[in-house]
This record gives C-alpha cells, sequence and structure tokens, in this order.
C-alpha cells in the first residue's frame, strides 16, 4: 500500500503564497513617509521658513528653470541628428587626410547640436563607419561644447559678458584640435576598441528618435537638477570666507572650477547658469567649468571606457583635463 504526501505539499504551497507578516510596498512605504511628513509638519515647515533654505530654493529653482527649455531643444535635436542623419555622411564630408579631417571634425560639432551623452555614440559610429579616429575624437570633444544651443544659453547666462561666449567657443575648439591631432601622433590604434555594433538595435525611426529622447531628458535632466541643487548649496550654505579664498587665488579657483565640472557631469545645455551663478569665481575660472564640464566628467569617462574601451579612456581623460585647463586659462587671460 502507497501512501502520499500531497496534503503537506499543498500547505507548503499555501504558506508560499499568502506569507504571514509585514509585506513592504510602494503604497506602504509613501503612506509611511506621509505619516512622518504630517508628524514632522511643525519642524519642517521652520526649516523651510529659514533664510538659509529660502536662499538655497531661490537659488535652485533659478538656475533649473532657466537651464530646462535648452536641455530639452538641446535633447531634440541631439535625437533628430542621432536618428536621421546617417553616419556615412560625416565620412562623406570629411578630408582624407588626418591632419585637415581634425579641424573639419572639430567645426562640425558648431553646427550639429548634441550634448555630450549623444556626441559618445555618434563619435563611435563614425570610427565604425572607417573616419580617422583623430577627427572622430576631435568631434566627440568639440560637438558639446560649441554648437548652437550651448553658445546660445551661454550668452544668456551671461548677458553682461558676451566675450565668455566667444571665450568658450575659442577655448573649446583649440582643445579638440589639440587632442585630435595628438591622438594622430601619439595615439596607438591597440589603444582604441573600435564599437562593435551601433546604438540603435534595429529599431524603427519613430521608436528610435523617442526612445533617444526619453533617455537624454531623463539621464541629462537628473545631472541637471544635481548641478541646481550643488549650485544652490555652494551659494547659501557654504561660508562665503571660504569661498572668495579659493576665488581669490587664480591658479586654485580654476583647478577648483575644473574640478567640480568633473564631479557635477553636468548636461552642458545646462552648464552655463550652474557657472553663472558661482559669481564668486572669476571669468576665466568659470571658463575653465564650462571647458572641461562637456569634455571630460564621471557620466562621459564610463560612456568613454563603454565605447572605445578602459585603456583608451584611462589615456583619454587625463590628458583631455589638462590640455582644456591650461587652454582655459591662457584664452581667459586674453579674451577675458
Amino acid at each position: 500500500m502507497t501512501t502520499t504526501k500531497a496534503a503537506p505539499a499543498r500547505a507548503e504551497r499555501r504558506d508560499a503564497d499568502d506569507p504571514q507578516g509585514w509585506q513592504f510596498n510602494s503604497s506602504l512605504v509613501l503612506t509611511m513617509v506621509l505619516l512622518v511628513v504630517v508628524a514632522l509638519q511643525g519642524p519642517i515647515r521652520s526649516a523651510l521658513s529659514a533664510p538659509v533654505t529660502q536662499s538655497w530654493m531661490t537659488v535652485f529653482v533659478a538656475v533649473f528653470v532657466q537651464a530646462l527649455p535648452f536641455l530639452v531643444l538641446g535633447v531634440l535635436l541631439s535625437a533628430i541628428i542621432a536618428v536621421f542623419v546617417p553616419p556615412s555622411f560625416f565620412a562623406r564630408a570629411l578630408p582624407r587626410k588626418p591632419a585637415l579631417a581634425v579641424p573639419v571634425a572639430g567645426m562640425a560639432g558648431a553646427v550639429l547640436p548634441g550634448c555630450e551623452c549623444a556626441s559618445v555614440p555618434v563619435a563611435g559610429a563614425l570610427v565604425r563607419r572607417g573616419v580617422t579616429p583623430a577627427a572622430a575624437l576631435a568631434f566627440l570633444l568639440s560637438a558639446p561644447a560649441i554648437n548652437p544651443i550651448v553658445l546660445t544659453a551661454t550668452a544668456v547666462a551671461f548677458p553682461r559678458h558676451p566675450q565668455m561666449v566667444l571665450a568658450r567657443f575659442v577655448a573649446s575648439l583649440l582643445v579638440a584640435c589639440a587632442m585630435g591631432w595628438l591622438w594622430q601622433r601619439l595615439g596607438r590604434a591597440d589603444w582604441l576598441r573600435p564599437p562593435d555594433r551601433p546604438s540603435s538595435d534595429n529599431l524603427g525611426k519613430g521608436a528610435a528618435f523617442w526612445g533617444s529622447v526619453r533617455h537624454d531628458v531623463m539621464h541629462a535632466g537628473g545631472f541637471l537638477v544635481v548641478g541646481a541643487m550643488a549650485a544652490a548649496t555652494l551659494k547659501a550654505v557654504v561660508p562665503a570666507d571660504w569661498l572668495h579664498a579659493a576665488a581669490d587665488n587664480p591658479a586654485v579657483s580654476i583647478l577648483a572650477l575644473a574640478i567640480l565640472a568633473v564631479l557635477l557631469s553636468i548636461c552642458s545645455e545646462a552648464d552655463a547658469f550652474v557657472a553663472a551663478s558661482l559669481s564668486q569665481f572669476s571669468l576665466t575660472a568659470r571658463l575653465a567649468f564650462l571647458v572641461v564640464g562637456p569634455m571630460i566628467d564621471l557620466k562621459l569617462f564610463a560612456m568613454q571606457a563603454a565605447t572605445f574601451g578602459r585603456g583608451f579612456a584611462l589615456r583619454f581623460a587625463p590628458a583631455t583635463f589638462t590640455l582644456a585647463v591650461l587652454i582655459s586659462a591662457l584664452v581667459g587671460v586674453v579674451l577675458l
């Protein structure tokens, strides 16, 4: 005679399907947060009415609202170029000689709007289509720094200093061309790992366009929020004596804002408004912030390493940072 253990198995399944104890989900978490807010509404109201909080919120909202239209417009134009302009167009338009292709590719960034997030896959597509890496890298650096959207945003952010637009254009183009020529001279093929496939995987034009828009808006918008919060914190929380101490030393101020640009990783369509809010620093120091940020920051380093290889990024990023700081200081002395 055989026996069966079906009943215990059913009981075990019932226990698994209907577990006892607390289950945390989004509704429960939201309810708990609301209860905490209601219980602490008095201290929260006092904190929000404090002068330092009011100052922080004013700077944050001002930076964010000013920068958001330029970010959205830049994302839309970047998606149009990435989806509807074939990469082969750039290969046909560039000169065959690398020494001439570098400045032409650098100048192409002045007429092709796009943020740094879009420039990395476009540069990868250029390399994949046979464009000389020196020219592709010049385009990678120049496109997010000197395109019309970025230069217009810079003019709006610095209405009393129109020379900042010219200084940003000149310094960024010089860095892009210098890095292209430096790679042509010293770069090795085994340092650069060409991307294996296109960034869009057999999607239709419409799907690829809106996918690019959604990705860039969420990605760049998040960094804009972080940048606006950092600018507001520097303005409202950090003691003015500290900022003035760093700003009073020309070399320290340039290096400090260059490092800040790397850490904040703000989208190039919005960084001018953050730089304009750092009024304690000189125009030359803020120029370094505007030149370094679109060329090398934390997110760009990760994207470059993923696209071209870690060995490339470990060599390319420090060289770009050094050249950007030096050329920004030189251009600032001459034009600002």
